[in-house]
C-alpha cells in the first residue's frame, strides 16, 4: 500500500526526505495550505499530485505544466465529462512538451476523483467515472472538501463494488494504526491502494509534524499495517 501526504506548503523538502509515493499541493484558495510558489525539486519516484476544487481545466492544465504534475485530485463536483475533457487535453498538452523536451511529456496524468463520505453512500455513482480516471478517493464528508480531522466508518465500503483502487483519506491519524490493521484484514480493503494522511500530521496547517509522520511511515516500512 502506498503513502500519500497532503496539504504540503511550509516543510515540503522535510516530507519528501520521509519518500512518501505522493505528495499532495493544494491549489484551492480558500484553503489555509493554498500552495504557493515553486515546488522543491523531489526524488523521482516522489508523484507531486495537484488537489483542485472545482478548478477549470485551463487553471489546472497551467498548474500542471508550472509544476510538471503526475496527478490531479478533483475534491468538488467535477462531472464525468469534466474528466473526460480534462484527460484529453493533458495529452495535448503532453505532446505539446514534447517539443521542447520537458519531462511532462512523458508523463501520463493520472486522475483522482474524490467521494465524500458520511455515514453512508451510493457507490452507484461512480459508475460514471469508471472509465474517465484512474484512482477513486474516499474522504469524510465535513465543513470543509478536505482536512476535516476525522475519518468516516470504513464499513460502508463493504458496498464497494468496483475493481478501481483507491485513496483512503479523512482524518487517519498515528492513532488509527491498529484500526488499519484491521481493516487491511476486511474483504473491503482489497482495492485500497493508498493511505492518505494530513492534518493529524500538523503543527499548524501547513506544517507538517516530520517526527509524527516518521513514527507512521515507520509502521509501514515494518509492515504491521500496510
Amino acid at each position: 500500500m502506498k503513502l500519500k501526504i497532503c496539504g504540503m506548503k511550509a516543510n515540503t523538502a522535510e516530507v519528501a526526505a520521509l519518500q512518501p509515493d505522493y505528495l499532495g499541493f493544494i491549489f484551492w484558495e480558500p484553503s489555509s495550505r493554498f500552495f504557493e510558489g515553486e515546488i522543491p525539486e523531489l526524488p523521482d519516484h516522489i508523484q507531486k499530485v495537484g488537489v483542485f476544487v472545482d478548478a477549470s481545466i485551463q487553471e489546472i492544465l497551467d498548474k500542471m505544466e508550472k509544476h510538471n504534475l503526475q496527478a490531479v485530485q478533483l475534491h468538488g463536483e467535477e462531472s464525468p465529462e469534466f474528466c473526460d475533457e480534462l484527460r484529453v487535453k493533458s495529452k495535448l498538452l503532453g505532446v505539446r512538451s514534447s517539443a521542447v523536451e520537458t519531462s511532462l511529456a512523458e508523463t501520463n496524468l493520472k486522475i483522482i476523483k474524490v467521494f465524500s463520505i458520511k455515514d453512508d453512500f451510493d457507490f452507484s455513482l461512480l459508475e460514471p467515472y469508471e472509465e474517465l480516471c484512474d484512482y477513486y478517493l474516499f474522504d469524510t464528508q465535513g465543513k470543509f472538501p478536505g482536512g476535516n480531522g476525522y475519518i468516516f466508518d470504513w464499513s460502508v465500503l463493504k458496498n464497494y463494488a468496483s475493481t478501481k483502487p483507491y485513496f483512503l483519506s479523512g482524518g487517519i491519524g498515528l492513532e488509527d494504526a491498529e484500526a488499519i490493521k484491521e481493516f487491511r484484514k476486511r474483504p473491503e480493503s482489497n482495492y485500497c491502494y493508498a493511505l492518505d494522511v494530513n492534518s493529524r500530521f500538523e503543527i499548524e496547517a501547513g506544517l507538517k509534524n516530520i517526527e509524527r509522520l516518521k513514527e507512521f511511515k515507520d509502521l509501514a516500512v515494518s509492515h504491521l499495517f500496510l
